[in-house]
């Protein structure tokens, strides 16, 4: 008997780690109790019973908020008006079929397209519809308007307390933690890579290390990887930043290693040097991120101005590892830049590092910010917009079913359609399978209760016991439990509001099927395929737009090309591709097999801006023409070739043919292996330097291309970031 009480306490901490469904599953079970025997037997209300209740569940169980307890409490609160709102405007379009249900349409689509702020505003959407669906069914009773304010508003102050007072769980880790983590991490692996350039003994065992617990730390910062309301995916300014820090993060650590693996085999006292002041950078920046430290312009490291020593006399390999070194500084500036803004101190900037499309949303509003998000998914071809307005018609056409049948307890209907509908019609066949299954256990389960016991009492009994386990247990065990005990619960309820017998249970059993049958219907007519393709046709138009920029940037610097409207338009592109990106997250809880890694795609495209911005802007047209024809011309030719393999790509890839892709050949040495001959010449070594940059950003253009299409099994190439050969760089 005791090995069993271990064995299922050791499954609870595996399912549970730090307790949080069940802490969660006692604050509610309290509040919703208390609440709903009070009003029922002590104040005899059965309205503001009922509605502190469903006010209960609204704000304890459909509301998945981000933060901390009192950040979730805060969040509620600054909701309790809108919920106002929404029962008014139910209560009072309460009086026919129809105009409930044109009010549904309108609200539902409304409140759920307002979900593409972002995670805060979508984890308020089943709140906020269920506020109005309660209120919008008989009887109409506009005179009741006060209890059921009255009961609601208890019930969401009461659980924002509890959030904070009641058995409060930990916070998950947020983004920018996440963040702040991997920052320091790469700050270590930096630090050490310095360590090796200034000759150290042992330091490249330490650097060895230190880039494994740096990828590790790397990989938890992936946007799927964090809990789907911690994501970074909302419209502010703050999250736009967080999402460049990440970017420019992975960059920093790939910059870094190359390093490691260029096996330097001579001593370089600058590189070592700068590497010291990024990496005390990079730690000033993650010890901003986890909020132990305030974001400080001082700790820049200005690696515009920053060269090696040695002129004349510097080596291929001394060239090479500047190159890569400057490039690792100069995402370490994008890194501490993108800080600052997050951190809301962006005008401590002393110098803003890119060109100027490099964080484009500092210089906008917040409202605007918000208002360009709207309007880019202000069409049909937008996920968020097909999926808001299918619920909107499964809800009005579930409200309009239950209205003219005069079903019993039809608000069951539309619990159920709003519970049930998924993104894609095969995810909401799923769903309703497994329901239907929990809900005809959760019926039986009632009907013979009901005939067993019919008094009252039992039911007093039985509420708080099936709310816990059904948001306890249920979570951990499966959607078809968590319906059986959540059919209990309302069965458990409404036998103590109204005089019952166990009809009552095929009346529950009888509205979840026609609910969620709508919603089976909605989702195979009504954009059946679900979420994926926007994002597909966003990205591929990002990379494509990106080929042109990059024979446009080189082409320019080789002095054949003037003006930058390939770059405009890869900008434009991106805007567009990090929102559907966003949005993608938004609406997945968990990654799905694809054969595109999105994330390496995002950060490719990023590459290509962030690259053309700083070869092809200011000084640089022309700048190797004459000097250099024969590397200048090499350069020429793989950047076309580079955009051909990228519009190639771009084009599988709208089409879905990226799996089982054949890894693009790169060119295995580059102009930087021709430099011999020019650094004893009369050149100035920054001029050089430029003409191995342009190499180096080429070829790690090339490694990116081949890191976008997944492997042919799925889950391969999800984990620690994999070495990339330096090459060429």
């Amino acid at each position: 008997m005791w090995s069993r009480h271990v064995r299922a306490l050791e499954w609870l901490r595996q399912r549970d780690p730090d307790y949080c469904a069940i802490r969660h599953a006692a604050r509610v079970t309290l509040v919703a109790c208390l609440l709903f025997y009070g009003f029922r037997y002590g104040l005899n209300s059965t309205i503001m019973a009922t509605y502190a209740l469903f006010g209960t569940i609204a704000a304890g169980i459909f509301a998945q908020l981000p933060g901390g307890p009192a950040h979730r409490a805060r969040t509620l609160l600054a909701a309790l008006p809108v919920i106002w709102v929404l029962i008014a405007v139910g209560t009072v379009l309460a009086v026919s079929t129809w105009a409930a249900t044109i009010g549904m349409l309108v609200i539902g689509f409304a409140v759920a397209f307002a979900g593409v702020g972002g995670p805060r505003l979508i984890g308020l959407v089943g709140a906020f519809q269920i506020s109005y669906i309660l209120a919008s069914f008989p009887p109409y009773q506009p005179d009741t308007l006060p209890e059921r304010l009255a009961g609601v508003t208890l019930a969401v102050v009461l659980i924002a307390a509890a959030e904070v007072w009641l058995w409060p769980g930990p916070a998950p880790a947020t983004s920018a933690q996440r963040l702040g983590w991997a920052a320091r991490s790469i700050a270590s692996f930096v630090a050490a890579l310095a360590d090796l350039l200034d000759g150290q003994p042992a330091a490249g065992e330490a650097a060895r290390r230190r880039r494994a617990t740096a990828a590790d730390a790397v990989t938890q910062t992936q946007m799927w990887r964090l809990p789907p309301s911690e994501r970074a995916s909302s419209a502010s300014r703050r999250d736009h930043a967080l999402r460049d820090a990440a970017t420019d993060l992975h960059q920093t650590f790939r910059h870094a290693d190359w390093l490691l693996q260029a096996h330097p085999t001579t001593t370089d006292v600058g590189a070592a040097r700068s590497l010291r002041r990024c990496a005390a950078s990079l730690r000033h920046s993650g010890d901003a991120l986890l909020g132990t430290e305030r974001a400080s312009p001082d700790r820049a490291v200005s690696s515009e101005h920053q060269q090696p020593d040695g002129g004349r006399s510097a080596t291929t390999e001394k060239l090479r590892v500047a190159v890569i070194v400057r490039s690792l500084a100069r995402h370490t500036d994008f890194v501490a830049t993108a800080v600052r803004i997050a951190g809301g101190h962006p005008g401590n900037t002393p110098h803003q590092p890119g060109g100027p499309h490099s964080f484009w949303y500092l210089r906008r509003s917040t409202p605007s910010l918000y208002w360009q998000r709207l309007r880019i998914h202000l069409t049909p071809r937008s996920v968020f917009f097909q999926r808001a307005l299918r619920l909107a018609v499964a809800l009005a056409a579930a409200r309009f079913v239950a209205g003219a049948l005069d079903l019993e307890h039809g608000f069951w209907v539309l619990l159920a359609t709003l519970s049930l509908l998924r993104t894609s019609a095969a995810e909401t066949w799923t769903t309703f399978r497994r329901a239907m299954a929990g809900t005809l256990v959760g019926a039986a389960a009632g009907a013979l209760l009901l005939l067993a016991a019919p008094g009252q009492e039992t039911y007093v009994v039985i509420l708080p016991l099936a709310l816990g386990l059904t948001l306890g247990v249920g979570p951990l065990l499966g959607l078809a439990w968590a319906q059986a005990f959540l059919t209990l619960v309302l069965i458990a309820a409404f036998a103590q509001l109204t005089p019952t017998d166990w009809h009552l249970a095929g009346v529950r059993l009888l509205d979840v099927l026609i609910g969620a049958a709508i919603g089976v219907v909605a989702g195979v007519l009504m954009w059946p395929k679900g979420g994926g393709g926007e994002l597909r046709r966003y990205t591929s138009a990002y990379l494509d737009a990106g080929a042109e920029a990059i024979e446009e940037t080189v082409l320019k610097v080789a002095g054949r090309a003037r003006g930058q409207q390939a770059l405009a338009a890869a900008h434009r592109a991106q805007i567009l591709t990090d929102a559907s990106f966003c949005q993608y997250h938004l609406e997945h809880t968990a990654p799905r097999p694809t054969d595109v890694d999105w994330e390496a795609a995002l950060a490719a495209g990023h590459r290509i801006v962030r690259g053309a911005e700083r070869l092809g802007t200011g000084d640089q047209a022309g700048t190797l023409a004459h000097r250099w024809p024969g590397p200048t011309g090499q350069l020429v030719r793989r950047a076309q070739r580079l955009r051909s393999d990228y519009a190639d790509l771009a084009s599988r890839m709208a089409r879905g043919r990226l799996h089982g892709a054949t890894p693009v050949t790169q060119p295995t040495t580059g102009v930087a292996d021709q430099v011999r001959e020019i650094i004893q010449g009369d050149n100035r070594e920054g001029d050089v330097l430029h003409l191995i940059e342009v190499d180096h950003w080429l070829a790690d253009l090339g490694r990116n291309l081949n890191r976008i299409p997944t492997p042919a099994q799925p889950g391969q190439g999800k984990g620690r970031p994999e070495p990339s050969n330096p090459s060429g760089s």
